[in-house]
């Protein structure tokens, strides 16, 4: 029953990136009804008590939300859920993509607690002048496998970071584990290093993924206020958070560690590399190159959706 719910959410759950509680847009009531329609008699009550066994949780409404919410959300819900099942159906890389909180690196006191015979001393204050440095872990997780990994920047957290940590992982795993499929569908935030108007983040896509890897790239942008939807907040983000809960994050090589070791029992396991390329902000994308583009966006919300392809040499 559980794996009946599950499948029926699998693109219908958010959750918190640091204690992992998860909700879904559902209604029991709905859940219930569409496992009637596979055979499964339930009620709303059982789906309700089973939704609790998967840590998820009812979710109050609260007046955060500017007025400026975005009328084509739901819209874009259903887009990139279609997407994700479409492109699981033909043996397609989906990835989520997203950069998890910066940590200060260095003996700084961290939110919860770890068994030990005596408590850790930490620093006072949690000054960024005293840090060893600033940790950008930027990670790609792979729906299909549940296979993370993570890059973690020591410079900024930029469009062209962003796309060389997706061209890391291609090498290392994307193009091992789809040999046969040049095509790779990613949901992302819609803001940030790999924001919907970012042009450097487009340009670098074109350049260091489609053109250098033959790669057909597809993005998916969640809409604002959206981000906990985002499938590596919930089921990446929120596991290394757990492993690292009241440990000192005091070199590059414990953060690296913390997030190799990072399991769980359903089948989560994740590679981490160190990237020391110090990245510049600002930098600008000309119009002329923004042309230049091989890129094409389907009629479904194009503000949000777009597929970059390869640009092939006349020469």
């Amino acid at each position: 029953m559980i794996d009946a719910i599950k499948g029926l959410l699998e693109h219908e759950t958010a959750g918190d990136p640091v204690s992992g509680v998860k909700w879904t847009r559902k209604t029991t009531q709905k859940v219930a009804d569409e496992l009637k329609s596979r055979g499964i008699r339930v009620g709303r009550t059982t789906v309700g008590r089973l939704l609790k066994e998967m840590k998820c949780s009812l979710k109050a409404k609260h007046k955060k939300i500017g007025a400026g919410n975005d009328p084509d959300r739901n819209e874009q819900f259903e887009y990139i859920s279609r997407q994700r099942k479409q492109a699981a159906a033909e043996g397609i890389a989906v990835i989520s993509v997203d950069t998890k909180k910066k940590e200060l690196v260095g003996r700084f006191k961290k939110a919860g607690a770890s068994w030990r015979q005596e408590a850790q001393q930490v620093n006072d204050h949690d000054f960024r002048s005293t840090a060893i440095g600033m940790a950008v872990p930027y990670g790609i997780y792979d729906e299909r496998t549940k296979r993370g990994f993570m890059c973690v920047g020591t410079s900024c957290d930029t469009p062209e970071f962003a796309v060389q940590c997706i061209v890391q992982w291609w090498r290392d795993e994307g193009g091992k584990r789809y040999p046969n499929r040049p095509d790779v569908l990613i949901v992302a935030d819609g803001g940030g290093s790999n924001g919907s108007r970012s042009r450097l983040w487009k340009s670098a896509v074109q350049e260091k993924l489609c053109d250098r890897f033959g790669l057909s790239v597809s993005v998916a942008h969640y809409p604002p206020g959206a981000s906990k939807w985002n499938p590596i907040e919930h089921r990446l983000f929120s596991e290394i958070s757990k492993n690292w809960a009241g440990e000192p994050l005091d070199s590059y090589e414990t953060i690296l560690k913390f997030i190799r070791t990072t399991k769980t029992t359903t089948g989560l396991k994740v590679r981490s590399r160190l990237v020391s390329k110090q990245y510049k902000k600002g930098i600008a994308v000309s119009d002329e190159r923004m042309e230049a583009l091989n890129i094409t966006r389907p009629d479904t919300l194009p503000k949000w959706n777009y597929t970059l392809n390869p640009i092939q040499d006349s020469g």
